[in-house]
């Protein structure tokens, strides 16, 4: 599906590499380390890579998802000290895709992904055990001491 619409969406982050001068392959597990803090209990962080098209055309090839109240493991619950930065690992799954020369690469990072995922009220309460919800104030950290990244299976030629 193209993704255009929802990366003009002012929740997302959006990162675009350069256009590929020649094909790459990649095959295997997707991951992205994530360094961020919030000013919320809890709250969900989502990761897409997408492949772009010369034209402009953004088209999604895995993704994942987490919930920090669960970053430990699904087992334990531990919510979040507000403002303390955390580090995130999504796991994006599986793919096995050559982009094409002309291409780019691009990762976007948000904290809500509607329609796609039950949204997190970001209160750290029970789930469903209030109606009540906030607004979570997401920091998310590229700096050399929290170097935010994807790792990539690339392939040799």
């Amino acid at each position: 599906m193209d993704q255009r619409s929802i990366e003009a969406r002012p929740d997302l982050v959006v990162f675009t590499s350069e256009t590929l001068t020649e094909p790459l392959e990649v095959t295997g597990k997707v991951w992205v380390k994530l360094w961020v803090a919030s000013d919320a209990r809890d709250t969900d962080f989502f990761a897409k890579l997408c492949d772009v098209y010369p034209d402009g055309r953004s088209y999604n090839i895995c993704e994942g998802a987490i919930r920090a109240r669960l970053r430990k493991g699904l087992d334990r619950e531990k919510l979040l000290e507000p403002g303390k930065i955390y580090p995130f690992e999504i796991d994006l799954w599986s793919t096995s895709i050559i982009f094409n020369k002309g291409h780019k690469l691009r990762l976007h990072i948000t904290s809500s992904s509607d329609r796609g995922y039950d949204p997190n009220p970001n209160t750290g309460e029970p789930f469903r055990a209030s109606d009540k919800t906030v607004v979570a104030k997401n920091t998310l950290y590229l700096d050399a001491r929290h170097p935010s990244h994807i790792l990539l299976p690339v392939m040799p030629e």
